[in-house]
């Protein structure tokens, strides 16, 4: 896709504002983030959720599709004469942050609880190489974790089935998975306006899993008994190497229409943690919070793994270039599948009951309207949708998600005469629908995301357009 802006923004100004937005946060709680390795964060950047997701045959030289790195070798650039070596090229960066707000509600909608959230999305930098040839590296999040839960009732001997007393439990959970990666890919030509592109990525995936149960028995302001209280703690580091890989094959279907196929995906891969364990009584007052007094056992750097699971999605794009001399309106549709499979994930060589093999099917839509002196005709503009069962399944129950999508792209103003900066504001609107009735919970999320995509040609060539 190419698109010439007369826009701009200075970058000294903007990036310290996006760091001052990411960097506030509020307390989330989603149960189901107990389960497998948590809630899974939005695997594309801000650009591709206003279309639902859609990414495996998506490229754009203002944008860095980190879910496909086969997209890295689209990057806009322009070789030199007679010679191989790059006159310049256009970086990109790409950074994006995520506000929402999760309402849990149990199956009659009678309780309800809503907690907002700010979260950090991603930090992204592409740049082309060589002609045909580029690379993209960057950090962004795989899984949040986020929980806090009660549990108030009567305690019986699991044995002879006595009363013991009431007891209160607190169930608290944080943490979360994240992911440093570099990828490269490189664009081969078959045949006329067509291109094969390959792509893969080497990354780092990095962080814990912090689990906490306190247990009171009976009334602590009752004179009768005093039980110790106790507290449990279940602490996971990861770190290890991850990777992934892609393609896309893009061909000219007719005078004006393109179409894009692409896919990519991860193999099963086997990730490294070292585990800690703490059981202790402890006190709590409003004044001081936890205070632990005895230590009944603890354990220390304990080592483990988990088995990451295989996932690949497959996807097309049919597209139709806008602007150029004739100033025509440009738009595209896609849709993606995605296939994960869970059954394979393994805590220490042990399955977990909690989480199922599942599916995703995604459609989505962007439209750019007939190129005019006014913003409104500059804005890129999308629609989108995704369905398919979560991948945890508690209590053996499927839990249906549904979603919609719709974004925006913002072209930045330029008040300078120069035109090598094209910049955007990437915003994208999801409404997330988890569980229905035969689930315990049912989680309504309200996504909004920001996505800042700024861009600059380098080595200081000149302003130029470069498409194959």
């Amino acid at each position: 896709m190419l698109r010439k802006f007369e826009l701009r923004a200075p970058l000294a100004l903007t990036i310290p504002s996006i760091f001052l937005f990411i960097g506030a946060s509020a307390q989330d709680n989603s149960p189901y983030s107990r389960y497998g390795l948590g809630n899974q964060a939005p695997t594309t950047n801000v650009a591709n959720r206003g279309m639902g997701g859609v990414a495996a045959a998506y490229n754009d030289p203002y944008t860095v599709n980190y879910a496909n790195p086969a997209s890295y070798s689209f990057f806009q650039s322009l070789q030199e004469p007679n010679s191989k070596k790059l006159n310049s090229g256009r970086i990109v960066f790409n950074i994006g942050a995520d506000g929402q707000g999760r309402t849990i509600s149990d199956q009659s909608e009678t309780n309800k609880f809503t907690s907002p959230n700010l979260l950090f999305s991603h930090v992204m930098i592409g740049l082309p190489v060589r002609k045909n040839w580029g690379i993209a590296f960057g950090v962004r999040p795989i899984t949040n974790i986020n929980y806090k839960i009660q549990s108030n009732g009567n305690l019986y001997n699991p044995n002879s089935g006595a009363l013991i007393d009431t007891a209160s439990t607190l169930y608290e959970g944080q943490g979360g998975a994240y992911l440093g990666s570099l990828g490269t890919a490189v664009k081969f030509k078959t045949g006329k306006s067509q291109y094969l592109s390959l792509g893969a990525t080497a990354g780092y995936m990095f962080g814990s899993r912090d689990y906490n149960s306190r247990l009171s028995l009976g009334d602590p302001n009752s004179t009768a008994t005093q039980y110790a209280r106790a507290h449990y703690e279940n602490k996971t580091n990861i770190g290890d190497f991850y990777f992934d890989a892609g393609l896309q094959y893009h061909f000219k279907a007719s005078e004006k229409i393109y179409m894009s196929l692409g896919a990519f995906g991860n193999w099963k891969q086997d990730i490294r943690t070292n585990n800690s364990t703490v059981v202790q009584t402890f006190n709590y007052s409003t004044e001081t919070g936890y205070i632990p007094i005895d230590t009944v056992t603890f354990t220390k750097d304990n080592p483990g793994s988990f088995i990451y699971p295989s996932s690949i999605t497959g996807g097309f794009i049919i597209q139709k270039i806008g602007g150029g001399q004739e100033r025509e309106a440009g738009w595209l549709i896609g849709a993606d599948f995605t296939s994960n499979n869970w059954n394979q994930y393994r805590v220490n060589g042990i399955p977990d009951p909690e989480v199922k093999s599942n599916w995703q099917a995604k459609v989505g839509a962007e439209f750019h309207p007939a190129p005019k002196n006014n913003l409104f005709s500059r804005t890129s503009y999308r629609i989108g949708a995704f369905t398919g069962p979560d991948y945890i399944y508690t209590r053996q129950t499927k839990i249906p998600v549904l979603g919609i999508t719709a974004g925006l792209g913002l072209p930045i103003l330029n008040y300078s005469q120069m035109s090598r900066q094209a910049s955007m504001i990437n915003l994208s609107f999801e409404y997330i629908k988890r569980g229905n009735s035969s689930n315990i919970l049912r989680e309504n999320l309200y996504r909004l995301s920001v996505g800042f995509s700024l861009t600059d040609l380098w080595f200081g060539g000149k302003t130029k357009y470069y498409e194959d």
